[in-house]
């Protein structure tokens, strides 16, 4: 791929952040071991043709960050659980969120615990927008609160 072609970098790492969420989605829902799962990620998505026939592709991720925010999950959900599970109104669970927005929040929470070099404000808007992905706008709210607030207990 020539330098002219390459995504910039905020929407490479766009990319990797919607990529990360659906392969923590496949690691929670089917178990799939780390190593296979990262590969296959690899091999089949991260900026590979989707149909060749519209050439239509996945889009290049940073694969890098990728890489880091799936592994840095898996290495620490118990501890970002733990802080997700605090930030929900009382009564709630995380077996009670949708699967795909349990893994926007500890994706998010992931960065916002162990990346310093993403600013506060990107990593939040960042999975705000992967959840309008998934999601309409009460749950894109959500989102951004729930982050919001574990930006404030572990940047603060």
């Amino acid at each position: 791929m020539t330098a002219s072609r390459s995504a910039p970098r905020s929407q490479s790492r766009s990319a990797a952040r919607l990529a990360a969420v659906q392969a923590l989605y496949q690691w929670q829902m089917e178990g799939t071991a780390l190593t296979k799962l990262l590969d296959e990620f690899h091999q089949h998505r991260l900026g590979r043709e989707v149909d060749e026939a519209e050439d239509e592709r996945y889009a290049d991720a940073e694969v890098d960050f990728f890489d880091d925010i799936v592994t840095g999950v898996i290495a620490r959900v118990d501890e970002i659980d733990h802080k997700l599970l605090a930030k929900l109104a009382e009564g709630w669970t995380l077996a009670r969120l949708d699967k795909t927005m349990l893994q926007v929040l500890r994706c998010g929470a992931y960065e916002l615990i162990a990346r310093a070099d993403v600013p506060t404000a990107s990593a939040i808007s960042e999975y705000v927008d992967v959840a309008k992905a998934f999601f309409d706008d009460r749950e894109a709210k959500f989102v951004n609160g729930i982050l919001d607030a574990v930006s404030k207990e572990v940047r603060s």
